[in-house]
């Protein structure tokens, strides 16, 4: 049997987009029990910020997958993208209070003094904000109103994605292989995009002599 790209397409699409958020916050709500129930380890507070930074670099992951996805085998995703993006958004806002709340006890002198020394906080702060203007604009309303424009502010999505994954790899100072490993995800996701937008560019014409 051959593969039918439109045809995996049209089976997952029959999918609900609210399923894809219902099921998307079931290891926020999986890691905030077990945070409650004290049964996160020995360092539970560090244990509930990474895994809430993990799965917001893999929900951004996801959505950097959806257009080479859908341009090497044909599976089209693109109506589950903004949720995605959401959910990456969500987590990192989780991670984000986590970190602000739990960690730092809102001491805004102490989270300031992190920002600037601390070279993953400072990059993990600028994705964060790379990723506001994103989720306050992924509704119908500003596509409509903003155009083009739209599209070249989404693809910030990249910048994002970039810095979390560093966030993430200087955060650890062991050098684990999982950091890296969705570091070189991230780097081949974006070397695909940029290979992808030079093979199309129009080829610039010499005059003849």
């Amino acid at each position: 049997m051959m593969y039918d790209g439109r045809r995996v397409s049209g089976v997952l699409q029959r999918v609900p987009v609210w399923f894809v958020y219902a099921t998307g916050l079931i290891p926020a709500i999986a890691t905030f029990t077990l945070g409650v129930m004290d049964r996160l380890g020995a360092d539970p507070l560090k244990a509930l910020e990474r895994e809430l930074g993990e799965w917001a670099l893999r929900f951004l992951i996801a959505v950097l997958v959806v257009t080479p996805l859908r341009q090497l085998v044909g599976i089209n995703l693109v109506r589950y993208r903004r949720a995605l993006g959401l959910l990456a958004f969500y987590y990192v806002v989780f991670h984000l209070l986590t970190y602000l709340v739990l960690d730092q006890g809102l001491d805004w002198a102490a989270i300031g003094a992190d920002i600037v020394k601390r070279p993953y906080i400072t990059i993990g702060m600028a994705s964060f904000v790379l990723l506001v203007p994103l989720a306050l604009t992924s509704n119908n309303a500003s596509i409509r109103r903003m155009g083009q424009a739209w599209s070249r502010l989404h693809r910030l999505v990249y910048l994002a994605a970039a810095g979390g994954a560093v966030h993430y790899v200087l955060l650890v100072k062991a050098w684990p292989l999982e950091p890296l490993v969705y570091a070189a995800i991230v780097a081949g996701l974006l070397a695909y995009r940029l290979v992808r937008k030079l093979t199309k560019a129009p080829r610039v014409r010499t005059a003849r002599a």
